[in-house]
């Protein structure tokens, strides 16, 4: 630490007490620009944002899924994920086709660009949750798990 900042610091005043129901939003404010900040990031380095990128890996890991079950598995309303297939579509990243009984519906395939997308590591939005995972204790990383679901079910009622 350089004087400067330790000298800045010393006159820097005492955060104020939230408590805890603002401090606990504070954090997950603070969770969702870093989770912006780091889908530009990945826009720039890789050619994709980070919600496209976890529809390319669903897909990848499903061949043959429908928009409506990755709509499910994210929690998202399915108009919302039309925007991002449609996108990906157009970067040749995901191919639709189309249900040979029922033409209203398509199963969703990942391209050979799209495996490249899939298989990038470095700079995603996955890389940094899997390091603070693998060093944070299972219970733990499930009792997390557990109160973001039980928020985000109590915000969808509201």
């Amino acid at each position: 630490m350089t004087r400067s900042t330790a000298r800045s610091l010393a006159f820097a005043p005492a955060a104020p007490k939230l408590g805890d129901v603002l401090e606990f939003m504070r954090v997950i404010w603070a969770l969702d620009h870093a989770l912006q900040r780091a889908s530009k990031r990945m826009t720039r380095t890789i050619g994709v944002t980070g919600p496209q990128r976890l529809v390319i890996r669903i897909v990848a890991r499903f061949p043959g899924i429908t928009a409506g079950q990755i709509a499910q598995l994210l929690y998202v309303h399915p108009s919302t994920l039309t925007g991002i297939l449609k996108r990906l579509q157009r970067q040749g990243l995901v191919q639709r086709r189309s249900d040979p009984r029922d033409h209203r519906r398509a199963f969703l395939g990942i391209t050979e660009t799209g495996r490249q997308i899939d298989a990038t590591g470095a700079g995603t939005v996955e890389a940094a949750v899997e390091r603070v995972m693998s060093r944070t204790p299972a219970a733990r990383i499930e009792s997390v798990r557990h109160v973001l679901m039980d928020l985000a079910a109590s915000l969808a009622q509201d």
